[in-house]
């Protein structure tokens, strides 16, 4: 699945890199909404004029919908994270998916989101800022775990792009600080195991079988070991995006814009099945079993906007 969300951060490395004293981002606008900063052009795609819908491959699931409420807008919802309870949805958000990195990381909106589910419908979402005020950040690629996020980004006073944490205190995302992950683990998206053991993630580093693996790192006395590769589940292909159920019996991760879903037996992870296809990834799974992702709109190859979509396990 292409993510775009990494794409643009690593835009945003070379123009933080290029600027050895970038100058201050005004604060935005205190009322500025999301919606304003939709371009008046955009044009927000419906399933019935979906060129290429996504569809569950699996009885298991009901065909898959946007998510119902005010999510989804005609600018680009993606990365989605889904609590197990069900109820608090995450994402990541930009008005413009065609507006250069540069600009869209100093657009007073761009950035991570949450929105709460009520009587069935998800609310208007509220971005979480994780910057101080008037310092350029792209951040993105969010993973909750208890009162912690672990998201990446690209940020004045560091060189390229990293992981950083925050603690959810007093009603707000705060104390945020780099992440402990070895740099030479090349940690990409990610998902760590409800027990805060085992860190599954996506990444390119050597000795994987193709352009992208999935990769296991056990937590031993709060350090990350040396990363083993899914040997199993890995092809010539690229696998990333990895998920695990709030179980921790079922592994779901993005290959050729498609979501696969590998289960747990004796200890082992059994071979791979396509469930959701085609332009579907970066799944998240709540305590129910469905599958929380992003579909991306394409046509002649460009891509248009991108939304957040549900199958619900039946």
């Amino acid at each position: 699945m292409i993510n775009r969300t990494v794409s643009l951060l690593i835009l945003i490395i070379l123009i933080l890199s290029a600027c050895s004293s970038p100058t201050p981002i005004p604060p935005a606008t205190p009322m500025i909404t999301r919606h304003e900063k939709i371009p008046v052009s955009a044009v927000k795609i419906l399933p019935q004029i979906d060129v290429a819908p996504p569809v569950s491959l699996s009885s298991e699931y009901e065909q898959p919908v946007p998510v119902p409420g005010l999510v989804n807008t005609a600018g680009g919802e993606d990365s989605p994270f889904i609590m197990p309870d069900g109820k608090t949805l995450y994402f990541w958000f930009t008005p413009d998916v065609d507006l250069p990195a540069n600009l869209q990381v100093s657009d007073g909106v761009t950035g991570i989101y949450v929105s709460e589910l009520v009587n069935g419908v998800w609310q208007e979402a509220n971005r979480i800022m994780l910057q101080d005020s008037g310092k350029l950040a792209g951040d993105g690629c969010e993973f909750i775990l208890g009162n912690l996020m672990w998201f990446c980004s690209a940020r004045e006073g560091y060189a390229g792009m990293h992981w950083f944490t925050a603690e959810f205190k007093n009603g707000t995302w705060q104390n945020w600080q780099i992440a402990d992950f070895d740099p030479a683990f090349q940690v990409g998206e990610f998902h760590i195991s409800s027990d805060g053991k085992d860190l599954y993630f996506g990444s390119d580093r050597p000795g994987g079988k193709g352009a992208g693996d999935l990769w296991l790192s056990h937590n031993l006395d709060g350090v990350w070991q040396e990363p083993v590769n899914i040997a199993s589940l890995n092809t010539l292909d690229a696998e990333g995006w990895p998920a695990l159920n709030p179980a921790g019996d079922e592994l779901w991760f993005g290959r050729n814009f498609g979501i696969w879903r590998s289960k747990l037996v004796d200890g082992e992870w059994q071979p791979a099945e396509l469930i959701i296809s085609p332009l579907a990834g970066e799944p998240s799974i709540d305590a129910s079993g469905n599958v929380f992702f992003t579909h991306h709109f394409f046509e002649n190859d460009q891509m248009l906007e991108a939304d957040i979509y549900v199958a619900y396990k039946k």
